[in-house]
């Protein structure tokens, strides 16, 4: 390059006295149309600089500086070069505190934006936004630094703000690219840790600060910024980890879920410190792994800024909250999990977002990510507001976030939080306050499309994982797949068993005889769905009481109907979820400032149910009846389920080979029944394998057989429509599972 530099002195008026209003105001639509080198003729560039606070502003290249001229009054430098093409510079910058600071002129960097993502993200197909949207440190024309980029398409200015520029909203004006709606600027020299925001300024000349939407890392509460991080490598799975997921995650395998909020199960330092993902990943993976369960679910661990909302109104949906650690420490959560050949499913929120100034409400002054009709767009249970589905950009959003999880991490599934609320225009709506589809009816139809793509691309893209919906109506089709019209999950959450069952549970069992199909109604439906029967969160918070305080009777009936609750739940066709402290009876309703009441495994009742869970699960993961044909009418018959005198169910459960199969009776009330005749397909011996009334588990000790192996053997006797017979003792308030051992008798 040939170039000759010469220093001028300008005593012209200010020419650029409208840019100079405009920057200062920090309203700019089109900064490197102006800031930056700008060729003045074939021989000649001038390089403007907009620079709050500073006195001297030189113009280095290699060994020659020239000083810029300051316009007037303003923060305006100007330096003009002479050269042929444009020149390769930085700025070295004197502030009136005497401190100067060398740095690369953000203006001076070509733009990066890859256009064909761009495409894909209007689209709303675009699996992998993350990877474009957001702050990514990286490397352009040679210089390291951070590219920032942001969707805000509605908004007459974007800046980034943060610790680097003292938060000044006139200092980085992002270059806007209006076909994708999309703001980019690359900062060279940045660190990690940084905390910034972007500063928008909206068409009514309003500005708001706003977190990243896409953040890896974000200040925790009361802080609201987002956090430069620098994304790493995270969880790869090898062949033979995805031949495991896939394995554990499969219909045709045991599923015994532990969920978990990671804020209460256990705390440190009286109750006042959370345990970090390390400290978690040292006690509760061992913990979950020692009762016997399979998978291990988190309840929301994106960043959220209410405690309160226990993570389901998240802020920062790409970033780890930093209440226990690190994104490094979740990393090494994570890889523990695996190691340990523990499933791992989070908790995922894309059914509304609160209403915090930093986060996505009124993103760039318009209604970008929520529905702009509040009949439509704000939920009024929550008070919080609910994304606009029909919007492709939204999609993308969503859709990348759940692929973020999934791919990035390595997890094993998602659990879709509250897909009755997106599902249903009208829920939880008077008439007169929803608005009718295109069709006239009460469907989300973008909603429903857009988990439709969510399932459809995570499936895709994460062989063996699992999509988990929280569905609490009779919608059709969860789990059918999407090409035969359905939402394509993988399992849904069986709400009705749930709510029926303890119905059931929480009446004296005087009452019970009356309410028999209660227990029974589950089997009508059984196989509509792939089902998850949850005992969740949900069911002991505000003002519902603990499980084991639904329970009727005195201390010792309340400790029997629980036990022999769970078991009945274990035997029942569906995979399992039980929620924290519940595995030992915690008395207390769950309180999320609290950690779990361990204190009370001192005491023989709490130990017995906990070794009651370990049994079940030991039983239940050994035994490929109570789980291999959940979702096929093949896998259950009914012994006798019209037995609600005595309050007796009685049903097998069948493995795929026919001659395995397991007796399950459960006797819901306190009386004591000998000599109970059960009908069983084959004549040979039959063992119990177990019995919540055992005094392990702190049950009276009745003894379904006097035999001391705990052999059972057939009797030539017509009962339940079956030839063969065996009798037994029938303890109260217990389940009571019987196994055919051999065919001798």
């Amino acid at each position: 390059m040939r170039s000759r530099v010469r220093q001028e002195q300008s005593a012209q008026p200010l020419i650029y006295q409208s840019q100079i209003e405009a920057l200062s105001a920090g309203c700019f639509k089109d900064p490197f149309s102006f800031l930056g080198p700008h060729k003045i003729n074939d021989s000649r560039y001038e390089v403007r600089c907009f620079l709050p606070g500073a006195t001297m502003v030189s113009v280095v290249m290699g060994s020659q500086q020239i000083a810029a001229q300051r316009q007037g009054e303003s923060d305006l430098f100007v330096a003009t070069i002479d050269c042929t093409s444009v020149p390769e510079y930085q700025l070295d910058v004197s502030y009136a505190d005497k401190a100067s600071h060398r740095h690369y002129d953000e203006y001076s960097f070509a733009s990066t934006l890859d256009e064909q993502a761009m495409y894909l993200f209007n689209e709303g197909s675009l699996e992998h936004a993350y990877r474009h949207l957001g702050a990514h440190f990286t490397t352009q024309q040679g210089v390291e630094g951070v590219r920032f980029t942001v969707w805000a398409p509605n908004a007459s200015s974007v800046s980034v703000i943060g610790e680097f520029n003292f938060w000044q909203r006139q200092r980085h004006f992002m270059r806007f690219h209006p076909a994708s709606g999309v703001w980019e600027l690359f900062i060279a020299g940045l660190k990690e840790d940084q905390c910034y925001k972007f500063a928008i300024t909206t068409l009514m000349g309003e500005v708001l600060d706003k977190a990243d939407p896409f953040a890896f890392k974000m200040q925790q509460a009361p802080g609201t910024a987002s956090v430069l991080h620098a994304s790493k490598a995270t969880v790869k799975l090898d062949e033979h980890a995805l031949k495991n997921r896939a394995k554990r995650n499969s219909i045709e395998s045991p599923i015994s879920i532990y969920e978990v909020h990671a804020g209460s199960w256990q705390r440190r330092d009286d109750s006042s410190r959370y345990l970090t993902w390390r400290e978690l990943a040292d006690n509760l993976i061992p913990y979950t792994k020692a009762l016997g369960f399979t998978h291990l679910q988190l309840m929301p661990i994106s960043e959220y800024p209410f405690d309160g909302s226990w993570g389901y109104q998240p802020v920062g949906l790409f970033a780890v909250t930093s209440r226990y650690g690190s994104f490094d420490d979740f990393v090494y959560f994570v890889q523990q999990c695996h190691e340990a050949n523990l499933g791992i499913i989070l908790d995922w929120v894309p059914g509304h977002f609160p209403s915090d100034p930093h986060g996505l409400h009124r993103f760039d002054g318009s209604h970008l990510y929520e529905h702009a009709d509040i009949r439509q767009g704000f939920h009024p249970d929550w008070n919080t507001y609910i994304y606009n589905y029909d919007r492709a950009e939204v999609r993308s959003f969503l859709i990348a976030n759940a692929m973020y999880w999934l791919h990035e991490f390595g997890i094993d599934g998602l659990r879709v939080d509250a897909v009755a609320s997106m599902l249903y225009l009208d829920y939880s709506r008077e008439e007169g306050q929803w608005v009718a589809n295109q069709y006239g009816g009460r469907e989300n139809l973008g909603a429903i499309e857009c988990l439709k793509q969510v399932n459809l691309r995570c499936y895709a893209n994460n062989p063996g994982i699992m999509m988990v919906a929280e569905e609490s109506t009779a919608w059709p089709g969860v789990t059918r797949h999407v090409e035969h019209d359905g939402l394509g999950f993988g399992y849904k959450w069986n709400m009705g068993w749930m709510n029926d069952s303890l119905h059931y549970m929480q009446r004296d069992p005087l009452y019970r005889a009356h309410h028999h199909h209660e227990m029974t109604f589950s089997m009508v439906y059984a196989y509509s769905e792939n089902y998850v029967l949850p005992l969740s969160h949900d069911e002991v918070v505000h003002g519902k009481g603990s499980l084991i305080e639904k329970m009727p009777g005195d201390d010792w009936q309340k400790f029997a109907n629980l036990r022999a609750y769970y078991a009945f739940m274990w035997a029942h066709p569906g995979k399992k979820l039980l929620f924290m402290g519940a595995e030992f009876a915690q008395r207390r309703e769950w309180n999320h400032d609290q950690s779990l009441d361990w204190h009370l495994l001192e005491h023989t009742s709490h130990r017995g149910v906990q070794e009651t869970i370990k049994a079940l699960n030991k039983v239940y993961c050994n035994t490929p009846a109570l789980y291999e044909q959940d979702t096929s009418p093949a896998g259950f018959a009914w012994l006798d389920s019209n037995n609600s005198a005595q309050s007796i169910f009685s049903f097998i459960r069948y493995a795929k080979q026919a001659d395995d199969f397991v007796v399950v009776v459960s006797n819901l009330t306190p009386q004591v029944y000998h000599d109970y005749v059960i009908g069983v397909p084959k004549a040979g011996r039959y063992q119990v394998i177990l019995n919540t009334d055992k005094p392990e588990f702190f049950g009276s000790g009745v003894e379904v057989t006097s035999d001391p192996e705990q052999i059972i053997l057939t009797q030539n006797m017509l009962n339940h429509g079956f030839t063969q017979s065996v009798v037994v003792s029938l303890p109260g308030l217990a389940t009571v599972y019987l196994k055919k051992v051999s065919d001798e008798s």
